[in-house]
């Protein structure tokens, strides 16, 4: 059996409009008009493919563990752009934490350590 990958996943907002505002301006994500609407937007240029939703509350159910390289800066842009930080922990695979973005939601930064 070939090995599962993410291949494609969506992440809950309760404003569009805020996510793509947080988002672009701490990771450098832009937006597919085409592939968006009111209630859904597309990120694009990124693998796996994914988007964000449009809900009615904040719930966040799921872990995502996005990549960065200097996981301090990344916490500090989180901080500046209304989001919270937690300060990251030390792991065999790197550091790691937990944020949230200027909504409530959230979602995890991972700095890899050598060789992972």
């Amino acid at each position: 059996m070939a090995q599962v990958q993410l291949g494609y996943f969506t992440l809950d907002t309760v404003d569009i409009a805020k996510a793509k505002a947080f988002y672009g301006a701490l990771f450098g994500w832009t937006f597919d008009a085409d592939a968006s609407k009111s209630t859904y937007a597309h990120v694009a240029d990124t693998n796996p493919p994914f988007g964000f939703t449009k809900v009615e509350r904040a719930n966040s159910a799921t872990n995502l563990y996005f990549r960065v390289d200097d996981i301090k800066a990344t916490c500090a842009r989180v901080s500046e752009l209304g989001g919270k930080a937690a300060i990251p922990s030390e792991t065999p695979t790197g550091l790691s934490c937990v944020v949230c973005d200027d909504q409530g939601f959230s979602f995890s930064l991972w700095q890899a350590a050598p060789g992972y």
